[in-house]
């Protein structure tokens, strides 16, 4: 028998490890640094040390959207707070994030003792709860029972593809068990599978309807990007030869240079080309439909569900008939191998293409977004990764063209301003090994909630390209309302100088970064040589400060705020 010991600690950063992690962001705390200690002494795991624990959320975020799964650590209360919108954005846009909780002493949190960074009242599962309504699965640590709920909680992360929490007593790091690393078998991450009746029934009803359907179109949405399906998917384009389009959340997920891809569908946000295509066909198949007001135009898809079948990971609901816990992590590939090879497909006499926005002759040099979106792809190389922004970025992507293997990341759903600044790091940091370069979008409000976070982003040596779209104040707010309001309206800063104050050129604890451009761009002339500059000094970080006409906005933004208005004049219609 192995005489071997672990400590709870390096278990915890083993099992991260094994499962890709080889960074872990957040802040220290006095609740959290005997952890911490070991994570700088564990071989392959870096210590991430943000600004704030908001952004350190943002970044496990951006990190998971491209590695799979991301973590952060911060101290009890103070610390865990300051991180739960990003943890709850996280958990509505379905991204594995583990959260670890530095907290008190285990008994000190038996006695009830009034220590710091509590409420005063000796309840030490205050923030816990909280986090219950913003998590997968939860878990207090103990000496008992540290192994089986940290396998238990990443399990579930992974399977469910949300984040989880789990409360660390500070003094427990350090706590042996009996266990040989050796012996550590991987975690169980098999689906479970399907009823079998119920697969084969709607398996069966499926086969029925298309063989009956003439014009037939693949939706592709967020849930199979986020439960990496984007595999299974892809085989199944391929073996059915059906045009295939994607929604805002889902932009990325198929290269647009496929003979197959037809463009992102989002209602009346969508081209012309596009809305006629998806509402002339007679079966839709839509696959991880996330139909939230942002991502479907304002509410604008009026897709019949007379004639849509659509393929979620917990039911398949086929026109009005759902079937509970077929999964379609199982059944898209049984649909792939039973696929009729004799239908009739539709085909398109043109390929897919983005058209060349008609602009404005007064705003000949002004950089306008219809020209902005219309011409940034021209700069944005094969595989990198562009995060955009909530607010006009956000909508400005989601007709603009994507050169190949190109990531996006947004948060249409949970659309908390300022994640694309941590994302991006946590993104680029992810992408790192494999050479992927970020492009960051982010409107200069957005930009004032976060702006520290360009501090790692210099202390980690990155090579990011960050866009700050300059349109002095809240836009996207004052197109929804009030645009000649005081509150929409933000302190103008020099944006283009954060390296210089956030320490570019210093002399440093670490070797940093080498800046490239930092500067404004005001016409259309000086950002294509800016971009041409940028693109060229692949070793160096950039920040282009983009000016903007106040009030200008992506057509795809005024139409889902026209949407949106339009959906809650219904609402209180039928209210009245």
């Amino acid at each position: 028998m192995s005489t071997q010991k672990l400590t709870i600690g390096n278990y915890l950063l083993q099992r991260l490890k094994s499962l890709g992690i080889d960074l872990i962001f957040g802040v220290p705390g006095d609740y959290n640094l005997p952890f911490l200690d070991q994570i700088e002494d564990f071989e392959g795991i870096q210590w991430g040390n943000n600004c704030n624990e908001l952004n350190a959320s943002y970044a496990a975020d951006g990190y998971a959207r491209i590695r799979g799964i991301g973590a952060l650590v911060t101290t009890f209360g103070v610390g865990e707070l300051s991180a739960i919108n990003g943890i709850a954005g996280s958990y509505a846009e379905m991204v594995p994030v583990v959260h670890i909780v530095g907290t008190p002493p285990t008994a000190s949190q038996a006695s009830g003792a009034i220590l710091h960074h509590t409420l005063g009242n000796g309840d030490f599962r205050a923030f816990a709860n909280m986090y219950k309504e913003a998590t997968i699965a939860q878990t207090s640590l103990t000496k008992n029972n540290a192994v089986e709920e940290i396998d238990r909680v990443l399990t579930q992360c992974l399977l469910k593809g949300r984040p989880v929490y789990i409360g660390f007593p500070v003094d427990l790091s350090d706590y042996e068990i009996n266990m040989d690393p050796a012996s550590i078998k991987p975690l169980n991450l098999s689906v479970p599978r399907n009823p079998k009746d119920e697969h084969q029934a709607a398996l069966d009803n499926i086969l029925h309807h298309i063989k009956k359907a003439q014009k037939l179109a693949i939706i592709v949405d967020a849930c199979a990007i986020r439960h990496e399906m984007m595999k299974k998917v892809l085989r199944f384009v391929e073996r059915t030869q059906l045009p295939v389009y994607v929604t805002p959340m889902a932009k990325g997920g198929i290269d647009e240079s496929h003979p197959q891809f037809r463009g992102v569908f989002a209602g009346n946000c969508s081209t012309e080309q596009v809305q006629k295509e998806i509402y002339d066909a007679d079966l839709i198949l839509s696959i991880g439909s996330m139909n939230s007001d942002f991502n479907t135009g304002g509410f604008t898809y009026r897709l019949s569900q007379k004639k849509t079948i659509e393929f979620h990971t917990y039911h398949t609901k086929i026109f009005y008939a759902i079937y509970d816990k077929v999964d379609m992590r199982q059944l898209l590939p049984d649909l792939t191998e039973h696929w009729p090879g004799n239908l009739a497909h539709q085909h398109f006499d043109k390929p897919f293409e983005i058209q060349a926005p008609v602009l404005d002759s007064k705003h000949q040099n002004e950089i306008i977004h219809e020209y902005f979106w219309h011409k940034l792809p021209e700069f944005i190389p094969e595989k990198s990764i562009v995060v955009a922004e909530t607010g006009t970025s956000e909508f400005g992507v989601f007709n603009m063209h994507a050169p190949n293997g190109v990531t996006f990341l947004t948060q249409i759903l949970w659309g908390s301003i300022g994640y694309s600044i941590g994302a991006a790091l946590g993104a680029a940091l992810a992408g790192k090994s494999d050479n992927r370069r970020v492009f960051v979008l982010v409107g200069d409000g957005s930009f004032q909630l976060v702006c520290q976070e360009v501090s790692s982003m210099l202390r980690f040596k990155t090579n990011i390209v960050i866009l700050l779209l300059n349109n002095d104040g809240y836009t996207i707010e004052k197109l929804i309302h009030g645009p000649d309001r005081a509150y929409n309206n933000i302190q103008m800063w020099r944006y283009h100088k954060s390296f210089e104050y956030f320490g570019a050129g210093l002399k440093q604890n670490r070797e940093q970064a080498t800046t490239g451009f930092a500067g404004q761009v005001k016409t259309r002339e000086e950002f294509e040589k800016t971009m041409a500059q940028v693109v060229k000094e692949t070793d160096k970080i950039h920040f282009v400060e983009v000016v903007m006409p106040a009030m200008d906005a992506p057509k795809t933004l005024v139409l889902t705020i026209e949407g949106t208005r339009e959906y809650k004049k219904r609402e209180r219609e039928i209210q009245e």
